[in-house]
């Protein structure tokens, strides 16, 4: 194979990667109906001025199956900490006990649930567009080499086979979210 093809289809490969890892840390901040210190990742706190993620001013874990901990190494953030929670709006309803901020994670309704997987899907179809997106790059720059049309097409058929391989990824992930997000 030539170098050229191999350089452009490793690089293809590490974009449809990039595209994988980028969904499960997406789907890792849709919540399954358990308590998980991943579903806070988006919050941000005012500390001091500016906005900071809460995972760098607080210890986030959950002790059980429906309730996260958040212990803030100062005392004096616990108020932020609810203020953040709240403008996140993540449907949580933060408590204090002035030594730390509890959340209590409610089960999921069939309609959240329903909602929940059609996010995951949006995410799903996201990353399908980064991958179609990674192929027509693929394609532009086959075109563009000064190989044979036979080689250019092996190329594009190649690029095609890694493009349906990463495709099916995407679906396995998915179906494995929407299992565990409808799971009660």
């Amino acid at each position: 194979m030539d170098e050229d093809i191999k350089f452009i289809i490793d690089s293809t490969k590490e974009s449809m990667d990039n595209a994988i890892a980028h969904l499960i840390k997406q789907l890792l901040g849709i919540r399954a109906g358990k308590a998980s210190p991943a579903m806070l990742t988006n919050v941000m706190v005012d500390y001091y001025g500016s906005q900071t993620p809460l995972s760098q001013v607080a210890n986030v874990n959950s002790t059980d199956a429906r309730t996260i901990t958040i212990q803030p190494w100062e005392k004096s953030m616990i108020q932020e900490i609810e203020r953040g929670i709240m403008l996140a709006n993540l449907g949580f309803n933060p408590m204090n006990n002035g030594e730390s901020v509890i959340i209590n994670v409610p089960a999921l309704t069939e309609e959240r649930r329903r909602d929940l997987a059609k996010q995951a899907k949006g995410e799903g179809e996201d990353a399908k567009i980064g991958i179609r997106n990674a192929r027509q790059e693929a394609n532009k720059e086959i075109k563009n080499l000064e190989i044979s049309d036979d080689a250019k097409k092996n190329a594009e058929i190649d690029v095609q086979k890694l493009t349906d391989t990463y495709t099916q990824k995407i679906d396995d992930v998915l179906a494995l979210k929407e299992k565990e997000i409808m799971t009660v």
